[in-house]
C-alpha cells in the first residue's frame, strides 16, 4: 500500500518536494477514528513514546520517593534542546536518589538547537551526558532503579531490569508482543521497539482515558500527561513543536516527537490519541502532520483551530526574509 502525500512544499508556483506518511488516530476502546494510509505497517517510535517508557518511574514509587513534580516528570519524557533549565533539572533529578552525570549511559551531544549550540560553544567546553536531548529521560531510569534497589550499571541493555520493566509496559499498553524480532537500538543506546501505528496511537488513548488499565497505571498515566501538558517547555524548549503546539492549547494537547519522522499527540478531554509517521522520517513534514491532524479535533475551538493550521502551513522565507514557498498540508490530511 502506497501511503498519500501528506504534505508538499512549494517553491514558486511548483510543488518541489513531496512527504507521504500514514496517521492513525484512536480512542480509548481501539476504535480507529481516522486512518489515514498503512496504519497497520510497524514503526520505530523512538522518542514519541517516552511517557510511555516513564511509568515506572512512578509506578515503582520512585517519583514520589524524590518528590518530583510536574517539572521533573516533563523532562522525564522529553527530548529537551539542551538549555540551562534542562541540563540543571536533569542533574537535579540524579542527586536526589544520590547520583551524579557519571551514571548516565546516553552519551553527549551539543544541543540541535542553533541559539542554544552557540550558548553552549560560549559557556562550556564540551557536552556532558546532561546534555543530551534523552539526559531527563535517563535520570528517571536511574532513579527508578535506585529507589528499586536495582543496580543501574547496563540499564540501557535489553536484559537489563528496568528494561525488561518498560518492555512489559509497552507491550501492556499497545497490545503488541515486542523482542528480539522488532528491536532496534535508539539514539540514546536503549531498545527501541517496532509498534504497529494503530496499537501506538491505542496504547496513548489508553494512557489518556485509562480504559483498560488497573487503577496504578491509570493514574499514573494521566499523571504524567497532565504533567507534559503543565510544563511543555521542559518536554521540548524554546520554539520546538511540541511545546508550541501545547501551549496553543493549555492542558487541552499532549505531544511528542520522535526520530524519522514519528509524532504522537493526545486529546484527553476527547479521549483520543494519534500516531503518525513520515515515510521519508522529515521533521519538517512530520509537524505539519501533527499540527493539521489535531487541528481536525478542533474545528469548534476556533482559535485553536487557527493557531494549529498556522503551524501546519507555513511559509518558506530566505536568508533576505523573502518569501520564496510554502509548506502546507494536502487535502489527505485536511479533507
Amino acid at each position: 500500500m502506497s501511503n498519500p502525500v501528506c504534505v508538499e512544499v512549494t517553491r514558486g508556483n511548483l510543488v518541489e518536494s513531496r512527504h507521504r506518511g500514514s496517521v492513525a488516530v484512536v480512542d480509548g476502546d481501539g476504535k480507529l477514528v481516522l486512518s489515514i494510509g498503512d496504519v497497520d505497517r510497524a514503526v520505530f517510535p523512538r522518542s514519541a513514546c517516552k511517557a510511555m517508557q516513564a511509568l515506572p518511574l512512578i509506578e515503582s514509587g520512585a517519583a514520589d520517593a524524590y518528590g518530583f513534580g510536574a517539572k521533573e516528570l516533563a523532562l522525564a519524557c522529553s527530548s529537551h534542546n539542551g538549555e540551562d533549565e534542562h541540563v540543571a533539572l536533569a542533574a537535579s533529578m540524579l542527586a536526589r536518589a544520590g547520583r551524579d552525570a557519571a551514571t548516565l549511559e546516553c552519551g553527549a551531544h551539543w544541543s540541535f538547537d542553533q541559539k542554544t549550540i552557540i550558548h553552549q560553544a560560549r559557556t562550556i567546553d564540551k557536552p556532558t551526558a546532561l546534555h543530551n536531548n534523552c539526559s531527563g529521560k535517563h535520570a528517571g531510569f536511574i532513579c527508578g532503579c535506585s529507589h528499586q534497589d536495582i543496580d543501574p550499571t547496563g540499564y540501557v541493555g535489553y536484559d537489563h531490569p528496568l528494561q525488561q520493566q518498560i518492555r512489559a509496559t509497552m507491550q501492556s499498553l499497545t497490545g503488541t508482543p515486542l523482542g528480539h524480532d522488532n528491536c532496534g537500538i535508539d539514539g540514546c543506546a536503549i531498545p527501541s521497539y517496532a509498534v504497529p501505528l494503530q496499537r501506538l496511537a491505542h496504547g496513548f488513548a489508553r494512557m489518556a482515558t485509562g480504559n483498560g488499565l488497573e487503577p496504578l497505571r491509570t493514574k499514573a498515566s494521566r499523571r504524567l500527561i497532565d504533567a507534559c501538558m503543565a510544563e511543555p517547555f521542559y518536554v521540548a524548549g524554546t520554539d520546538r513543536a511540541c511545546t508550541k503546539l501545547m501551549q496553543i492549547a493549555p492542558g487541552r494537547i499532549f505531544a511528542k516527537t520522535g526520530a524519522e519522522g514519528v509524532f504522537c499527540a493526545a486529546i484527553p478531554e476527547q479521549g483520543i490519541a494519534i500516531a503518525l509517521k513520515c515515510d521519508d522520517g522529515t521533521t519538517r513534514a512530520a509537524e505539519t502532520m501533527v499540527a493539521a491532524t489535531l487541528a481536525r479535533f478542533f474545528e469548534k475551538d476556533g482559535d485553536i483551530n487557527a493557531g494549529l493550521m498556522a503551524m501546519a502551513n507555513k511559509a518558506l522565507k530566505n536568508w533576505n526574509r523573502i518569501h520564496v514557498g510554502d509548506i502546507r498540508a494536502t487535502a489527505a490530511l485536511t479533507a
